[in-house]
Parts: structure tokens; C-alpha cells; sequence
């Protein structure tokens, strides 16, 4: 009884921990600005299972796709066992699961080999990141806590792996000793090689298993609540944030919808004036975004292919879009922050623009959508960047000299070129 009910109040916490960090994480979200992602269902749930559910994406990297999948699948369907070990704890039974039969020895079969391809998966996917140092996953945005972060989280899944491996061979080898509350129960195909490895002697047998099932549900329970302050977030979060994809294609750059309608009255004295006062043009903070912008950053998983692709930062660039998406998620935390220690936000004197995104990073994209098109999860950094371009122009009078230089042309040739319209064509007598 005390052992059930050590796991109720360890279970109990972790899930209202979880909960509490996943509310603050939706009102973050939520401080964004309206906009419409609900149209054309069918197409959205098209998206949603082609990229989030299959990982079309990823693909264009067939070998880190490979073992994403590996590690995606094996890891979900592993913690199918998260069921069997629930009710064991709560009700101090043993592998409860078993009364399925020969299914329940193939679940565990299948479990056994998913959980090997988790943890290959996971020391190779280590060995690239920290030892080949592979470019995508350089970069001055990933130098502390986001590459701290990455090894985290794959150090937790081998040692979670290695323990529901461990676990499964002293559970077989008391089957084979014929230990009290241990029956014969599944299949284990792979920890069978680690029987070697362990005691001989019942009771120090009981305590390796003991200690791994306990180490597997705490480590399940901890990692749960640490994706909250994780860019594994995404696991969750790659659901919604395709769901709610940007339908109109890639190069369709939005207006600014007040701008817009005044333009209208402008050139049509017969509609109305537009109504209400626009507080801003463009995007200066996180709360001139919208809240589908602030869904992409908590969903970024800083896999770097959005860099790797952008012709502004191989070329040696200042810009680098998976920052701007870091950054965007830093700053609406911190806001969020100062939301829970003084009930609302009060200007600190900090902006997205300037604070965290420089003028020379924004300027230097060169809206070619290559970061979009490459992002796994269907992230827009594009729309981040135009956001705050719109600002400074519009707000602020601040562009380079090249861009006022453009719009100078456009303000008294019609065009971006120099030339008068008049000499348009006289490119065709030449």
C-alpha cells in the first residue's frame, strides 16, 4: 500500500504540474492577435496527417528521417506500456496486461525491438550532433542552454530505454526462477542477451527490476514536464501547428489589413472611411504578432534546416531563421513571466525588434521562402520578419538606403527602377 500510494502522489503531481505549465503555455499563445486558420477542414486535416502524423518533410533528409521515425514511433508506442504501469502502480499489480495472452507476448516482442531502435537512433543522432558536428546544428543561437537542451533529452531516452530493457530481462529471468508474483508473461527478444549481466539470486534480482520500473515511470513523469521548457514541445505541439497552416501559397505576402482598407477609401470616395484606431503598423513586440505566429515558436524544434536552406546566412549573413523563431519563443516567455508575477504586462522596455531581433538581421532575408519550405512543421519565419520590416518602415522611417531608394522610385516612376515610365519600353528598340 505504500508503494501504490507513493506512485498516486508522484503520478497525481506530475500531471498537475504538466497541466499548470501547458495552461500558461495556450494564454502565451493567446496574447497574439487574432487571425482566421479554420477554413477548409478537410485540406487541414490532409496537412495535419501528411506532415505531422507521417513526417513527409523530413524526408528531404532521408537518413535523419529514417531514425526520427525510429525514435517518433518507438518511443509513442512504447509508452503504450505507460498504461500497463499505471495500473500496476495504482493497483499493486504485476504486468495486469498479460491476461491478453500470445497478444500481449507479440506487444512486448515488438516493444522490445522498438526500444533498440529508440536507443541506436538516440546514440547516433548524439554522435552527429556533439562529435561530426554537422553545420545545421552550429550556429550562434544553439551555443548554451539549446544545445544543453537537445542533450538532455536524448541522454533521457537512451537511459529511459536501457531501463525498460533491464527491466524486461530481470522480469524474465524471475519468470524463469519461478520468483513469487512474477508469472510467465511475455516475450523478450532482445533483453534476453542482458540475463547474462544481472545477479543470479532472486532477491537481488527483484531490486534491479524494482529500481528500472521505478526509473522508467519517474523518468516518463520527469519528461513530461520537462517538454514545457523544451523545444520537444513540438512532440505535442506539431499536431495544432500543422493543422492550422498557411493555406494561400508560399509567395503571397499578407497586407496590412487597416492599410489596405484605407487605400480603398482613397480611390474610392464611395466607401466608407475605415473604422477604429490602429495601435500599430506592423510588428514591434510579441503582441503585434499573431497567435498562430507565437504557436509556430513554441513549436520550433531548432533542427536548423531552415538556416541550413537560407541564402542570406550561408552566404555569410547576420539572418538565421530558426533564431528568429528562438528568439520570438524567449520573448513571449518572458512575458508571460512578468504576466504571472504581476497579474498583467507592463512595458519592461524590451521589444522583439531591437531587444532580441537586430535591424541587420531582418533586412538581410531576402523573402525567398526557402526557411518555409524546408521547415518540418510548417513554421513561417517569413511572416516574423515582413512583421517587423512593416514596423520599422511604417512606424518608424527607418529602411536602408537601397530600400528608401526603392521606394522613392516607386513613389515617382511607379516602379522600383530609376527609369521615367515613359522609357519603360525602351529596352525592346535596343
Amino acid at each position: 500500500m505504500i508503494s501504490q500510494l507513493i506512485f498516486f502522489i508522484l503520478f497525481a503531481v506530475a500531471i498537475v504540474f504538466f497541466a499548470r505549465n501547458a495552461k500558461k503555455i495556450y494564454r502565451n499563445i493567446k496574447l497574439g492577435r487574432a487571425t482566421q486558420r479554420t477554413d477548409n477542414p478537410g485540406e487541414r486535416f490532409r496537412i495535419m496527417a501528411m506532415v505531422a502524423l507521417g513526417q513527409q518533410k523530413m524526408f528531404k533528409k532521408p537518413l535523419a528521417a529514417i531514425l526520427h521515425v525510429f525514435v517518433y514511433v518507438g518511443f509513442c508506442i512504447i509508452n503504450i506500456e505507460m498504461l500497463e504501469i499505471v495500473i500496476d502502480g495504482l493497483f499493486g499489480t504485476h504486468r495486469v496486461l498479460s491476461v491478453m495472452g500470445s497478444f500481449y507476448d507479440f506487444l512486448i516482442y515488438a516493444f522490445e525491438w522498438l526500444a533498440l531502435a529508440v536507443l541506436v537512433s538516440c546514440v547516433i543522432f548524439f554522435i552527429r550532433r556533439n562529435v561530426l558536428h554537422i553545420y545545421r546544428f552550429g550556429g550562434r543561437e544553439l551555443l548554451k542552454w539549446p544545445r544543453t537542451d537537445a542533450n538532455i533529452i536524448l541522454i533521457t531516452e537512451i537511459l529511459l530505454m536501457a531501463a525498460f530493457l533491464t527491466m524486461n530481462a530481470a522480469d524474465g529471468k524471475l519468470q524463469q526462477l519461478g520468483a513469487d508474483g512474477y508469472h510467465t508473461a511475455g516475450a523478450f527478444p532482445v533483453s534476453q542477451y542482458l540475463v547474462g549481466l544481472l545477479p543470479d539470486n532472486i532477491n537481488g534480482l527483484v531490486m534491479v527490476e524494482r529500481f528500472c520500473w521505478w526509473f522508467h515511470i519517474i523518468g516518463v513523469l520527469l519528461f513530461l514536464n520537462y517538454l514545457p521548457l523544451s523545444k520537444h514541445l513540438h512532440i505535442i505541439l506539431a499536431f495544432p501547428n500543422t493543422y492550422f497552416s498557411n493555406l494561400t501559397p508560399k509567395g503571397k505576402l499578407n497586407n496590412i489589413e487597416s492599410v489596405t482598407a484605407e487605400v480603398k477609401a482613397m480611390l474610392d470616395p464611395s466607401l466608407p472611411p475605415p473604422s477604429g484606431e490602429v495601435t500599430r503598423f506592423g510588428v514591434k513586440d510579441v503582441q503585434d504578432l499573431t497567435w498562430k505566429n507565437l504557436l509556430d515558436a513554441y513549436t520550433c524544434t531548432e533542427c536548423g534546416r531552415c538556416t541550413a536552406s537560407c541564402p542570406a546566412n550561408i552566404t555569410g549573413k547576420l539572418l538565421s531563421p530558426r533564431k528568429i523563431m528562438m528568439d520570438t519563443r524567449d520573448r513571449v516567455t518572458e512575458v508571460g513571466k512578468q504576466i504571472d508575477q504581476k497579474g498583467s504586462f507592463e512595458d519592461d522596455g524590451k521589444s522583439l525588434l531591437d531587444t532580441y531581433i537586430t535591424r541587420e538581421e531582418i533586412w538581410a532575408c531576402i523573402s525567398c521562402n526557402a526557411c518555409v519550405e524546408q521547415c518540418p512543421v510548417n513554421i513561417n519565419p517569413l511572416e516574423i520578419i515582413i512583421g517587423l520590416r512593416q514596423y520599422a518602415v511604417m512606424e518608424e522611417s527607418q529602411a536602408p538606403s537601397s530600400i528608401n531608394g526603392m521606394f522613392s522610385n516607386l513613389e515617382n516612376n511607379g516602379a522600383p527602377w530609376k527609369y521615367a515610365q515613359a522609357d519603360r519600353a525602351n529596352w525592346a528598340n535596343q
